[in-house]
């Protein structure tokens, strides 16, 4: 018995060792990713004080108050260089990452692709502009780290299509920003990078997951980004920081992932979308006008030889609009709910038609078609993304739903399930998620989401509805409180499922009188996730607070046309 005991003894200290050594070789690497950023950040430092010696005269103000399209402008004829465009705005990004540590890394391939497009002849539409790409879109020599550990020791061996098509447009990749680990998240923050802050308000999270280029814009350090989008991850940044950001129909722009199998960019029932942010909707439109050229089409056959169309664009004719400030769901805070109702009566002043509109089964689609499209083999796959890394706290509610016993998640799902049509006792959990048992199931859910499509196109065209105008969640979380509202994304994942384009436009600031209204705010039914809520947006005063414009799928020019006349119609409020 003595020596049964010693031998487990001895087993359990050997495991203890084990495990200890792992933590240490994880932590080894990940100090090894920081010091390499940081080194990156000291290099590019360096640069820029030799660019302000040689050319102390740069009006680094001036450039940086430039709207994209004026800056393009003055690139194009001349009067200035995209070698000051490019170090004022690595100066710039440099100062702001400071304040939010919103950058992966810079990317010192930029000098490069700078003497590259000096030495050319022609000019594409982006020439000399300085582009912030997300962390996993593939730039040469660089990492695609997802903020995942057993990605930091590859580099990208080729340029990712997007990439490719920025820099033939003229334009120079400059800084990778942080994003939150393996992606599925709307906070920013992973256990290698660390955690970014919003520009605005530094106790305030920037969104996710592509939070790093929400805070990098936001900020002043970038005048044109990319991110993604598979649950809003474009717009809920956009709406936190106060920008303009499109998700557009995920298969008219493409690129290359060259990662390992991720569910959060990985799923053919809701497919991720990459799209740009900006500071206004025209920086959208010309950038999305550059990307859909012949080089996107030869580059890659899959995408849709669509050419941007500009008449859709520019046109004035008056639009049809279906309107909603609720999905009944997941009630937002009241500023997002007048920002939707002063938009409308904008709209409607402008000689629009608004249509009342109400998208349906809001509760059956979070729970059966788009959680369960995440999470159909009981989160499995996405629990094996954190092999080898350490869980970032912004996950762990998730990763320790996922990991309850599948007896027990079966259970809930019973017993639970005829109550999520209730509103009052939704679903908001990852771990009350049914899962797909079989196949044959897997294939039905499929289906589901089809016919929902379906049904969801037939109520638009039944009311002959040109666009859609909805909230989006918002004003900017206090930071810790995306992670204990995960259901909260009802209003940018519905368009995911759909695969509709989507756009966020800043139109107001939360005021006195919405803190004011907040405080007799009870959503649904003064439920603990609406309590939640509540915690999460108090305190938001001056803080941005945006709606949602939506178009019928391979319709981003009328999606943009309608964000660009909300946007005026604010201006002029």
């Amino acid at each position: 018995t003595c020596a049964a005991l010693a031998l487990l003894g001895g087993s359990v200290a050997a495991l203890g060792l084990w495990k200890w050594l792992g933590t240490k070789r994880i932590q080894k690497k990940m100090e090894e990713a920081r010091r390499t950023r940081d080194e990156g950040l000291k290099k590019m430092a360096k640069a820029v004080q030799q660019f302000r010696e040689q050319v102390p005269s740069v009006q680094t103000d001036a450039i940086l108050s430039l709207p994209l399209l004026e800056l393009t402008g003055r690139l194009q004829e001349g009067s200035l260089s995209p070698r000051m465009v490019l170090y004022t705005y690595l100066e710039k990004a440099l100062e702001v990452t400071q304040q939010t540590n919103c950058l992966r890394h810079f990317i010192p391939e930029c000098e490069e692709q700078l003497q590259e497009i000096e030495r050319r002849k022609e000019k594409g539409l982006l020439y000399g502009i300085p582009v912030s790409i997300k962390d996993h879109i593939g730039h040469k020599g660089q990492l695609a780290t997802c903020g995942l550990v057993q990605c930091l020791g590859t580099l990208m061996e080729e340029d990712s299509v997007l990439v490719k098509v920025l820099k033939r447009q003229g334009a120079i990749p400059f800084a990778m920003t942080n994003v939150p680990q393996s992606l599925f998240s709307y906070e920013c923050s992973n256990p290698i990078f660390g955690q970014t802050l919003n520009p605005l308000n530094p106790q305030r999270s920037p969104g996710g997951s592509s939070g790093g280029e929400g805070a990098l814009i936001a900020g002043g350090g970038s005048i044109l980004g990319m991110g993604s989008d598979v649950g809003g991850s474009i717009r809920l940044p956009s709406s936190f920081c106060g920008l303009c950001g499109l998700k557009p129909t995920a298969q008219r722009l493409r690129w290359v992932l060259g990662l390992p199998p991720n569910p959060a960019l990985l799923r053919g029932s809701v497919p991720c979308a990459l799209g740009p942010m900006a500071r206004d909707v025209d920086s959208l439109a010309l950038c999305m006008k550059a990307l859909l050229c012949q080089e996107m089409f030869q580059l890659d056959p899959s995408v849709p030889p669509i050419p941007f169309n500009e008449e859709v664009y520019s046109s004035s004719t008056p639009l049809r609009v279906g309107y909603y400030d609720t999905d009944s769901y997941f009630p937002l805070p009241p500023c997002m709910r007048r920002a939707v109702r002063e938009t409308r009566h904008a709209l409607q002043a402008a000689g629009h038609q608004l249509v009342p509109f109400s998208p349906p089964r809001i509760p059956y689609v979070m729970t059966e078609l788009f959680m369960k499209t995440f999470f159909a083999d009981g989160g499995r796959t996405w629990l094996d993304v954190f092999k080898g890394n350490i869980v970032d706290p912004g996950l762990k509610p998730q990763v320790n739903s996922c990991k309850m016993p599948r007896l027990v998640k079966k259970l809930l799902a019973l017993l639970l399930k005829p109550l999520q049509f209730f509103p009052f006792l939704q679903l908001k959990d990852v771990s009350m998620i049914s899962t797909c048992r079989s196949v044959e199931e897997m294939w039905d859910h499929h289906h589901q989401v089809q016919v929902y499509r379906s049904q969801f196109i037939s109520q638009w065209q039944e009311l002959q509805l040109d666009v859609v105008l909805c909230p989006v969640l918002g004003p900017a979380f206090t930071m810790g409180y995306p992670r204990k509202l995960l259901a909260a994304i009802s209003s940018t994942m519905l368009y995911n499922i759909l695969n509709f384009p989507a756009g966020v436009v800043p139109v107001s600031t939360v005021t006195e009188e919405d803190e004011e209204e907040l405080k007799l705010y009870k959503g649904c039914c003064d439920d603990p996730w609406d309590r939640t809520l509540k915690q999460a947006v108090s305190g938001a005063v001056g803080m941005p607070v945006a709606v949602q414009c939506v178009a019928l799928p391979w319709q981003e020019e009328l999606c943009l046309r309608f964000m660009k006349e909300v946007e005026t119609l604010s201006h002029d409020r």
